[in-house]
């Protein structure tokens, strides 16, 4: 089987077996009520891998927790995926559908993150492939782009797994510590992966 045609019957069946270790995990959407973990595991990420996200801890961390709750609503556009081990978060995945209208074929994801303890378990494959299905069959997007710091041979090595593929490297993308920051532009293509 292709790994094109591997995608595509994850997506259709909602499994993951991309040759990883898997541990059973809830992957589902946040909901307000879990501001609070969202919060807690965001500002984590932002201090662990500053060079992962285009935000910065400075920024988020006095954000109000009614903010965050607000954010976390359930709507037709968008949504915060999160993978619990019991009941602690330990993943991460935005995803989000363009607002304009001729670019609304498109969504993309933004803020991925897994905990270090939850790494090398499959836990990213399986948010993402939960996150990529929501794209097609609730968001009805046939294209899913994200950025990725090219440094990040974990993060680029997960993306073309579940299916994305690079199509543009931007140069200098962020300045962290002094420091450019190269991104890969990758994209995932719904239709290619059936």
């Amino acid at each position: 089987m292709t790994s094109k045609r591997l995608v595509a019957s994850q997506l259709l069946l909602g499994t993951c077996l991309l040759g990883v270790r898997q541990h059973k995990m809830q992957i589902r959407a946040l909901a307000p009520s879990d501001a609070a973990a969202f919060h807690a595991l965001r500002l984590r990420s932002l201090q662990e891998c500053p060079e992962s996200f285009a935000s910065s801890y400075e920024e988020e961390v006095d954000t109000p927790l009614q903010e965050i709750e607000k954010r976390l609503q359930p709507n037709a556009a968008s949504a915060v995926f999160g993978a619990f081990k019991g009941s602690e978060l330990c993943a991460l995945v935005g995803l989000q559908r363009e607002s304009m209208a001729k670019l609304a074929h498109k969504s993309f994801i933004w803020g991925v993150y897994v905990a270090p303890e939850a790494r090398g378990r499959g836990v990213g494959a399986q948010i993402m492939l939960h996150a990529l299905k929501y794209a097609a069959t609730v968001l009805g997007t046939s294209q899913v782009n994200l950025s990725v710091n090219t440094k990040n041979s974990a993060a680029v090595s997960l993306y073309k797994k579940v299916g994305f593929v690079e199509y543009g490297l931007e140069r200098g993308y962020m300045l962290v510590g002094g420091v450019l920051q190269d991104e890969y532009h990758m994209v995932f293509h719904a239709a290619s992966a059936a």
